[in-house]
């Protein structure tokens, strides 16, 4: 008596069976987690916050720059105020939307070390995906210029909130251009 996989073997080819990635190889090229470095600026940057408030523009975040998503941030699996721990924790789970979008919206043929990989996520974290993908940054990289160059050149425009300059902001980018410059051996991007 034959079991199902003898039959599944028998009308499936085997090359196509052996061609499916396992869930190691599909995890092996998601994209990485920052290093500990690019959660360092974040949490810099965006500063502490307990329970949720405003931000300079007017946006209500809390932890280190969660940006709320219903009222009174309820999506937070944490309670309010906040410890320090369960905001990494919770920055740690927003990272994620972003590390995703700045490894999609980047072509397998830019190369990025983890601390080049890691200012691009924070700046994402700070501008949103729908701006990494649509900004000359990206499209830059994407066509094969020098990464160092067009991070040097692209990021400091990114300072402005609410149609201003803001100083928090100029200072963040330079943070991250001088993060983007910082030699490192680990390859981040791509991540297979």
């Amino acid at each position: 008596m034959r079991t199902f996989f003898t039959f599944l073997l028998a009308i499936v080819p085997l090359a196509i069976v052996q061609a499916a990635p396992s869930v190691s190889e599909e995890r092996a090229c998601a994209p990485p987690d920052v290093n500990a470095a690019t959660v360092n600026l974040i949490k810099q940057f965006e500063g502490f916050v307990a329970s949720p408030q405003n931000d300079p523009v007017g946006l209500p975040t809390v932890g280190y720059g969660h940006l709320c998503k219903s009222k009174n941030c309820a999506e937070v699996p944490f309670k309010f105020p906040l410890t320090q721990d369960d905001a990494a924790k919770l920055l740690q789970t927003d990272l994620k939307t972003f590390e995703n979008c700045v490894s999609n919206d980047l072509k397998p043929t830019v190369k990025l070390n983890d601390n080049q990989y890691g200012a691009l996520t924070s700046w994402a974290f700070n501008v949103g995906c729908g701006n990494v993908g649509s900004s000359d940054l990206v499209k830059r990289m994407n066509a094969g210029e020098d990464p160092t160059a067009v991070a040097q050149s692209e990021l400091p425009q990114w300072n402005k909130g609410g149609g201003k300059v803001l100083p928090g902001l100029t200072r963040r980018r330079a943070a991250e251009v001088a993060l983007f410059k910082t030699p490192s051996s680990v390859i981040a991007h791509p991540a297979c």
